[in-house]
């Protein structure tokens, strides 16, 4: 391969050859930099590729130019095989339908870019499924899975991808169109491959017959042996786990197995993670599904409360006809393994059996941050040797972790003999680094002598291939280069991965970043105050790109829009580049960064959601400071970033009957206009009475001075200024709870969202070490302070200790103080009993109180009050300033239609919609007609006169 080439005049040549999207800019090319491994290459440029002509004039026009193709589905690749140099070629925009599928025949023909939910779902129509299935499955596509030969926690089952593959159409890179099956199923080839790859298989019999470990996750290397005459020549199966350096995929014919119509998890309970991992292998012969194993230091305390007693665990799923039938197995399990277990449990509904899997499907974004908070990388995140060998594998695997000075926590395929692991290398200096290879190059020795593979499910990539003679020896690697050889003389598809390959700490991600911490407001205190370790954070699982209903509330503008830009790991990569400068030059006042950042709707759904707590509202909030420092904001972030002044002016100055007349007369598209406020927007009325002032002039007769029943009522901007009726009924109701409500003392006092949520941080920290001074005789009285807007109380407990808790100690006590109007309910007026309401509700549970507040005392407020029915999740679209800025709406409307709006539209007959937040609520009102009601409101309504 070239290594100076005309980029220009490559990206002018595949603009003229293919009808795809061809992208050079330095914002696509950062964000395929990296995928979800240690390593970082940068292409020349992004291809996404409309059908298999474009891919084959792609590779014609690297082909005559020396370019090197790298084929990428959804960028989940744990190896860094999904990195590369010269074109990526991007199957998740338009390569990905599913082309047909035979319920008869049991199979699918699919494109690469595929998503395995996807094929799942149409599949079930069918009571069918794609057995194998990663942790990735809402996000990874049938492509990769083909190109790393993937697994999941049902291989137990159903086996690998290999295991599931019929036919696959490839393109070779010299612009050979094959269709690869068994035996004469395999057609196209050219004869120097056909008569080289025979030569090459009668040559090495005996070495193909007995070079191979048996075990169920052998993916390391080039399956070579699938050519063997006895196994009838499979081409499909021996292209499957190539990691696209043998030729790219265009379409795939996949096997599908029957689902079973109900399913059983027993989870069993052990003393330690040794004890699983022996027990694990003794199950198998009782058929389950699954046999996934977990250690306690992996599990937060929240969700090991749902959990058997014990040090570690096995999450084993059994199946049948009839739901009584997969719990008799689950039961059966659990007596099999009744004399090792400490505790036991069998969750036979599927909502449960949904929560307990996604404590086991986050892992692999959970690990990578120690106990202490310390960081862990992959690099060896799926060795796998035979079942029975799995506990003293783990025994010798934890001496050597020991013996290096390294931590890790080991989770995975139990039943598979398969391990993954994130291990605190340090993989910022010369010194972490050797370790990192001393490591490696050790364990690759002792999974070799427990007979197993370095890789059992993500491919060998760059992070192991280097190793490959110490498990196959050098005669069958340089098989394997000879069969590279046959397929891409050239060597332009992927190089640097399985074939003479990148040494393993060569092209680190890492390398590129500032080695000193950058200068910034946030304290980032999960961080140790670095953001270049706040944004390391994001390791590229993508949990983001969930478009999934139901899935949480990450990423709301990904689901709208579709680009990867868009998503939280976009986003989080962009911001990479801008630190290291290499793509990205410009720093803090990045264009493309600014672009990918615009749609971000500071929902703080990546903060719960994704698996390693990425904060990308924050992020944002600190990018548009630095980006804007010195300079002329846009006319929204002083209209809207600092609404609190305009509307305390608005109510002292005793005009808002005028303005709200304005608001509805021709002069508020003028008005709009000049504050970047959409034209599609109506302006909030404000109301007459703020009720601040309400308040005051309310009688205060028999309030009692009782400190231990005393709540502080927090009148945040929106529902002082726009919607004091909540207010209002919030103090009703916990009066009636028998609470005496106060106020702040005299002064003013704000959250300082929304000059946070447009970047304004000087003003915002002026704002909170205001609102903290007059708080002070609050927090040194010890009272609660009750929020009812979710953005602002969310606010309080997180936004004010990041931003100005490094010098003032009060924020954390203000933040430990704030409860929501249901947990102050809950812990303060235990014995009260609400009304009784007896209504379904519907609506959407506020993003901030998902993300940052939680809402179990919402859940269990409503129950008690007779409200039932499940609120949705996600985010409403509007989110503050978001939806009303100018270039905005029309991703404000696909946020709110994604579940919002139809949860609302399919609501029963005299159902309550709940919306919390003034945003929520305001959305509803604009897109659907409807009044949406504060949960205080609902239950203020239901109580008896005079309350």
């Amino acid at each position: 391969m070239a290594e100076l080439r005309d980029v220009k005049g490559l990206e002018q040549a595949l603009r003229d050859a293919v009808r795809g999207e061809v992208a050079f800019d330095a914002a696509a090319r950062a964000l395929m930099t990296m995928d979800a491994s240690n390593y970082r290459r940068v292409p020349d440029g992004v291809v996404s590729p409309r059908d298999t002509d474009d891919v084959a004039a792609v590779l014609a026009v690297c082909r005559e130019r020396g370019v090197p193709v790298v084929a990428r589905g959804a960028g989940t690749s744990i190896a860094g095989q999904a990195t590369g140099a010269g074109v990526v070629l991007d199957f998740t925009r338009h390569m990905n339908r599913i082309v047909s599928l035979d319920p008869g025949a049991r199979t699918a023909v699919v494109q690469p870019g595929v998503i395995l939910d996807g094929l799942r779902r149409e599949a079930q129509a069918y009571g069918l499924t794609f057995g194998p299935d990663p942790s990735t499955h809402s996000r990874c596509t049938i492509g990769g899975m083909i190109g790393n030969n993937s697994c999941g926690s049902h291989s137990v089952a159903w086996g690998t991808t290999a295991d599931n593959v019929h036919e696959l159409d490839v393109l070779g890179y010299g612009g050979e169109q094959v269709r690869l099956g068994r035996g004469e199923r395999t057609t196209g080839l050219p004869d120097r491959l056909r008569t080289g790859a025979d030569a090459l298989v009668a040559d090495r019999l005996a070495l193909l017959r007995t070079g191979f470990p048996e075990l169920p996750r052998r993916i390391s290397g080039y399956a070579l042996d699938e050519l063997l005459p006895e196994k009838g020549a499979d081409w499909a199966r021996a292209f499957t786990g190539s990691e696209g350096t043998l030729g790219v995929l265009t379409e795939a014919t996949v096997r599908l197995v029957d689902s079973p119509r109900a399913r059983a998890l027993a989870i069993l309970g052990y003393s330690d993670e040794s004890a699983a991992a022996e027990a694990a292998h003794t199950l198998l012969p009782y058929g389950p599904l699954t046999v996934e194993g977990m250690a306690t230091d992996l599990v937060p305390p929240v969700s090991a409360a749902a959990l058997p007693k014990g040090g570690a665990w096995l999450f084993v799923e059994t199946g049948g006809a009839t739901a009584a039938e997969a719990r008799a197995r689950a039961d059966e399990v659990c007596r099999a393994a009744a004399a090792g277990t400490t505790d036991h449990l069998v969750v036979d509904d599927p909502a449960g059996q949904r929560k307990l899997w996604r404590i086991r499907e986050d892992a692999s974004g959970t690990a990578t941050r120690m106990p202490d908070g310390s960081e862990a990388w992959p690099g060896w995140e799926d060795c796998a040797v035979p079942p029975p060998r799995l506990g003293a594998y783990l025994r010798d695997f934890r001496a050597l972790l020991a013996e290096h000075g390294l931590r890790g926590i080991p989770y995975g395929h139990f039943g598979d003999g398969c391990i993954h692991v994130r291990i605190d290398f340090d993989l910022l200096t010369d010194a972490g680094k050797q370790r990192f290879r001393d490591f490696g190059t050790d364990l690759a020795d002792i999974v070799v002598a427990h007979g197993g593979s370095l890789s059992g499910e993500h491919g060998d990539g760059q992070a192991r291939a280097e190793l490959l003679p110490r498990m196959y020896g050098p005669e069958l690697v340089a098989a394997f280069g000879e069969f590279k050889d046959l397929w891409d003389p050239s060597n332009g598809l992927n190089p640097g991965m399985l074939v003479r390959p990148h040494r393993m700490e060569e092209n680190l991600r890492f390398d590129v970043l500032p080695k000193q911490p950058v200068d910034v407001e946030f304290g980032y205190p999960h961080d140790n105050g670095d953001f270049s370790a706040a944004v390391r954070r994001c390791v590229g699982v993508a949990k983001c790109r969930n478009t999934s209903a139901g899935s949480g509330v990450m990423c709301p503008s990904f689901r709208a829009t579709g680009e990867e830009q868009h998503s939280t790991r976009g986003r989080a990569r962009l911001l990479h580049e801008m630190l290291a400068g290499e793509v990205v030059t410009d720093g803090w006042r990045s264009p493309e960064v600014h672009e990918a950042l615009d749609l971000c709707l500071s929902c703080k759904g990546c903060r719960s959601d994704c698996p390693v707590g990425v904060d990308m509202a924050t992020y944002k909030a600190e990018f548009l400071h630095q980006h804007y420092r010195g300079r002329v904001r846009p006319a929204a972030h002083y209209a809207m970033g600092r609404l609190p002044d305009w509307l305390r002016a608005a109510a002292a100055s005793r005009l808002v009957p005028a303005l709200n007349a304005a608001a509805r007369s021709p002069l508020s598209g003028i008005a709009k206009r000049l504050a970047g406020i959409a034209p599609e927007r109506r302006i909030p009325e404000i109301a007459a009475e703020p009720f601040s002032r309400w308040w005051g002039d309310r009688p205060r007769a028999g309030e009692g001075d009782d400190a231990a029943r005393t709540v502080v009522l927090w009148p945040d901007t929106f529902t002082d200024h726009l919607s004091p009726s909540v207010a209002r009924a919030a103090v009703r109701v916990l009066e009636a709870a028998g609470l005496r409500v106060v106020l702040p003392p005299q002064g003013k006092v704000c959250c300082g969202l929304t000059y946070v949520s447009t970047g304004q941080l000087d003003k915002a920290r002026a704002v909170m070490r205001r609102t903290l001074d007059v708080m002070e005789p609050v927090l040194d009285a010890g009272l609660p302070v009750v929020g009812l807007e979710p953005s602002c109380a969310a606010a309080l407990l997180s936004d004010v200790p990041e931003l100005v808790g490094g010098s003032d100690p009060r924020a954390a006590r203000l933040a430990a103080s704030v409860k929501t109007f249901a947990q102050a309910l809950d812990e303060y007026a235990p014995d009260w009993e609400p009304p009784q309401v007896n209504r379904p509700v519907v609506g959407q549970v506020h993003c901030h109180q998902h993300a940052v507040l939680g809402d179990a005392a919402e859940r269990k407020l409503r129950e008690r009050a007779g409200l039932t029915g499940e609120l949705s999740r996600g985010c409403c679209g509007l989110a503050g300033n978001f939806g009303f800025e100018k270039g905005h709406y029309e991703v404000s409307v696909a946020c709110a239609e994604e579940q919002l709006l139809p949860s609302v539209r399919e609501a029963p007959e005299g159902a309550q919609i709940l919306a919390d937040g003034f945003s929520c609520r305001t959305q509803l009102d604009q897109l659907a007609g409807r009044t949406g009601r504060h949960l205080a409101e609902v239950l203020a309504d239901g109580l008896p006169p005079g309350d």
